[in-house]
């Protein structure tokens, strides 16, 4: 069993920052990928950056150049830096993390910015 659990998630100022992390846990071997996604209020669950097994990142294009993904293999946790916030920044961030054909979400953290 795999848990996941974020934390640094928090109001912020439009332009302001937030660092999220990201700590796993439990059987944890062969990761395929590890990354956060977010969910708006009415919309579906979104990619936001993640890395591969080859240490690939992938961000989405409404955050690149705004937040940078990072991890501690030791620790086996991803950040995510989120800089210049904006307003449509404002969801609830999971982490994930996908081990063969497993997938794995921690609880969410939730980010909002105000304008």
């Amino acid at each position: 069993q795999v848990q996941l659990v974020e934390s640094g998630g928090g109001l912020v100022q439009a332009g302001g920052s937030l660092r999220l992390s990201c700590a796993a846990s439990g059987r944890i071997f062969a990761i395929n990928n590890m990354g956060w996604y977010r969910q708006a209020p009415g919309k579906q669950r979104e990619l936001v950056a993640t890395f591969t097994s080859d240490d690939i990142t992938t961000y989405a294009d409404p955050v690149k150049g705004r937040f940078t993904i990072s991890r501690d293999n030791a620790k086996n946790t991803v950040y995510l830096q989120m800089n210049s916030l904006k307003p449509e920044d404002t969801a609830v961030y999971y982490c994930h993390l996908r081990m063969g054909f497993q997938n794995y979400w921690g609880r969410g953290t939730l980010v909002t910015v105000s304008s």
